[in-house]
């Protein structure tokens, strides 16, 4: 299946050390694909030259066949690759609903004249937005508090309501980053729902995550990062089995693994 999203030598260092060193690998449209490794590995430094957060100083980057590389964050974005941030990012004074409005705004194709003159093109975009916002509230769980302001939400929550602005502009592709970190469990799962859920519906996911098991559970396809290099990549059963992934998280080499195993029997 031809790729939605494939990355190409991506190479980017800082003062000599190489963060991220020849990285190579491809997102196939309808998956929910992950990028895991233990800390500084690479991954947000990956995501951020692929996002058009920071510039690479080599490799390729495509979205659905056309080169994005180099691009800035916002036409990266207009040309259908979104992403959420590890730290959320949203108005917490605002209302869910406010929050998504304005998400929406920047992809709509009114104008200040527009809005000003409250166009019919104006009132168009306006429907559409609140529409679309009502689908997302719903389908996170949070229609209840669509109307109150996002700062009395908890912190999963808040999440999601990041992950929903995330799509309010249809995009062909969504990076998260670290999704479900400092989410309580019972959250973690209403997280995987949801993606779940998107996901059957046709939702293309990148997620770059610490919690393994969060990862392997959702996962068709994982990557895995060590010390800037791709170490490894496959099904979330291939990469349990992996000797050098345990080796990179937990430091163990696989013939001290097999003896630690030996002793405990």
């Amino acid at each position: 299946m031809k790729p939605l999203l494939e990355v190409r030598g991506l190479r980017k260092s800082y003062a000599g050390v190489h963060a991220v060193d020849d990285v190579s690998f491809a997102v196939v449209p309808g998956s929910i694909t992950g990028l895991i490794g233990p800390n500084g590995s690479g991954k947000s430094t990956a995501i951020d030259c692929i996002a058009g957060f920071q510039k690479s100083d080599a490799g390729r980057v495509f979205l659905d066949g056309a080169e994005i590389t180099g691009r800035a964050a916002h036409e990266v974005a207009r040309a259908g690759l979104m992403r959420t941030f590890q730290t959320v990012r949203i108005y917490e004074r605002l209302s869910l609903r406010d929050n998504l409005a304005i998400a929406a705004q920047q992809f709509d194709d009114a104008g200040w004249r527009d809005e000003l003159l409250r166009t019919a093109r104006y009132r168009r975009a306006v429907a559409a937005a609140e529409a679309r916002a009502r689908e997302l509230i719903e389908l996170v769980g949070l229609t209840r508090y669509a109307e109150a302001e996002a700062g009395i939400l908890s912190y999963g929550q808040k999440k999601l309501v990041a992950l929903a602005a995330a799509l309010m502009p249809r995009p062909r592709i969504v990076v998260l980053d670290e999704p479900v970190a400092g989410v309580n469990p019972t959250r973690i799962r209403d997280v995987e729902a949801v993606l779940r859920q998107l996901n059957a519906a046709g939702e293309t996911f990148l997620i770059v995550e610490h919690n393994v098991e969060f990862i392997t559970n959702l996962c068709h396809h994982v990557i895995v990062l060590d010390q800037g290099r791709k170490l490894a990549e496959g099904t979330a059963a291939e990469i349990h089995a992996d000797p050098r992934v345990l080796e990179a998280y937990l430091g163990i080499a696989p013939e001290a693994d097999d003896a630690q195993r030996r002793g405990a029997a």
